[in-house]
């Protein structure tokens, strides 16, 4: 690679994106003493509204822990674990599970704990300024060039930035997965959800609880769900096929079904409104052909946020490269081999997240009647059978297998 006066004094690896993903894979990377740069196109005072991700697995906290002491305390510790799940079908209660006071808090991490995206990623990042991480604000990445001796990065200020790898955490619209030509392949769903974060009222508390309303009476049908988060709580509903977004996901009609569901006091308590379609998408390959560019995230996978799979495969993954990163530099001749395990084990953990969310969808939106109708009766039967509404409970979230931190897991 020709020198070029503009090119910064780089570190072996460049991290592009400052999400929960490409932080983590800072922070992962500095676990095996690497040094590491973070590019992020947003300035350092970015504004990032909404609740998005808030439910972080035990596999991941456990994956923050190993690679930052102490972050998953501080996670758990700022976030909420609700003790109960509920699942109504219509106006009837079919499951119902409450966890006594202290039985979630076994040795090790809780299985989980709540907070908004924004929460967690505020303690990623002082994480990282902890671990000294040079990250690098207002630094929208243009071009990436690879070869089989190293990396290029072009920002729109002009730099050039040279390393030996580049960790792609740039979202959806990836730039770094483009410049390498690699394609999504799945669809996108035309059914659309809309999602509100509500404020919680301090003085008169709904309780801490996670539920899921199958074709809610109030709103016609519609299925919705309601998930706790540190200081208020997250609406999930599922719109009809032939619904326009006008209709439910402008604020001033959320805040009429919010009062639906949830009470009236609510409508008055919104912070967010927002509406989302389904994507099923995985990129073809989470590498590029020299085996410099590494995608993880939503750069390299989109799907349905059923089972809370996004941003917890997305830490599994940054893991899981920075450790190919370190094997590979350690043992330069098995370089490639070390990146294309990463690359195959991560696309097998996303192609199964996707087909696992693809099951939950044709049960929250079957497409038969003879869904629609075991859902109908095992919501009648479950009071004598109790495992139909554990079923009930559960598909809505799809199936789950393996761990973060297991070479074979999906998360």
């Amino acid at each position: 690679m020709p020198h070029d006066p503009r090119q910064s004094q780089q570190p072996p690896v460049l991290v592009v994106g400052a999400g929960p993903v490409g932080l983590t894979a800072a922070l992962a990377l500095r676990s095996h003493g690497l040094p590491v740069t973070l590019l992020e196109a947003e300035p350092k005072d970015r504004v990032r509204p909404g609740s998005r991700a808030l439910f972080v697995h035990r596999e991941s906290l456990n994956v923050l822990g190993h690679i930052r002491p102490g972050l998953d305390r501080t996670l758990v510790d700022n976030g909420v674990i609700w003790p109960t799940r509920r699942t109504v079908y219509r106006d009837k209660e079919v499951f119902a599970r409450t966890y006594p006071a202290g039985a979630q808090q076994t040795a090790g991490n809780p299985p989980f704990t709540s907070l908004r995206q924004v929460e967690t990623e505020r303690h990623l990042l002082a994480a990282c300024v902890e671990a000294e991480v040079d990250i690098r604000w207002g630094a929208a990445v243009s071009e990436v060039e690879s070869s089989q001796d190293g990396v290029r990065v072009h920002t729109e200020d002009g730099a050039v930035h040279v390393s030996d790898y580049v960790i792609g955490a740039d979202g959806a619209r990836s730039r770094v997965r483009r410049s390498q030509d690699i394609t999504m392949q799945g669809e996108r769903s035309e059914a659309f959800h809309v999602v509100v974060d509500v404020e919680e009222d301090p003085a008169d508390p709904l309780p801490l609880e996670r539920v899921f309303v199958y074709e809610h009476p109030g709103l016609g049908g519609r299925s919705v769900m309601r998930v706790p988060f540190a200081g208020g709580f997250q609406l999930d509903l599922q719109c009809k096929d032939d619904d326009r977004p006008e209709d439910w996901a402008d604020e001033a009609q959320a805040a009429r079904w919010v009062a639906e569901v949830v009470g009236e006091k609510y409508a008055k308590r919104l912070l967010w409104v927002s509406r989302y379609h389904f994507l099923h998408v995985v990129a073809e390959t989470f590498t590029d052909p020299a085996h410099r560019v590494l995608l993880v995230g939503e750069a390299s996978h989109l799907f349905p946020p059923f089972g809370a799979r996004g941003m917890n495969s997305g830490i599994a993954d940054s893991a899981a490269a920075a450790d190919a990163i370190a094997k590979a530099r350690k043992d330069p001749a098995g370089r490639r081999e070390a990146i294309g395990e990463f690359a195959a084990e991560r696309k097998e953990a996303a192609v199964f997240n996707n087909d696992a969310a693809r099951t939950a969808l044709a049960h929250l939106r079957p497409r038969s009647r003879i869904t629609r109708f075991k859902q109908s009766v095992g919501a009648a039967i479950s009071p004598v059978v109790p495992s139909c509404g554990e079923w009930l409970e559960r598909a809505p979230y799809g199936p789950r297998h393996g761990a973060a931190t297991n070479t074979k897991g999906r998360y």
